[in-house]
């Protein structure tokens, strides 16, 4: 059985929605936008707005063009890279070898002092 308040969900003063109480909506105009996945999307924009050259596609979020001959290509993606990875464009195998020789030395040298190290 339905609740007892016909005016649930409403406040006090609100008449009905429409074009009388808001006025009349700017004139548009549709554009539709092609991205490589082959999705086509049409927003509408006010007619003396200025058009966006792309738009990306809320379906599979490629960037989107007006040429449907020639979409976008998708972007390209770099892998995530690893510190390591940083790390060996930075130093050659030589260089690594030789700043471990260092730490090592450097290491045997504390311990031959008695420094505990943890």
């Amino acid at each position: 059985m339905a609740g007892g308040n016909a005016i649930r969900g409403s406040r006090v003063g609100a008449g009905p929605m429409g074009e009388a109480e808001r006025g009349d909506s700017a004139p548009r105009t549709r554009v539709s936008y092609f991205c490589a996945g082959g999705h086509v999307t049409r927003p509408a924009f006010a007619v003396d707005a200025p058009i966006p050259e792309s738009w990306d596609c809320p379906r599979c979020g490629l960037p989107a063009n007006t040429d449907e001959e020639n979409p976008p290509p998708p972007p390209k993606i770099t892998p995530y890279k690893t510190h390591l990875a940083y790390v060996k464009e930075r130093r050659t195998d030589a260089e690594a070898e030789q700043i471990l020789e260092e730490a090592v030395t450097a290491l045997r040298a504390r311990r031959a002092s008695g420094e505990v190290i943890y």
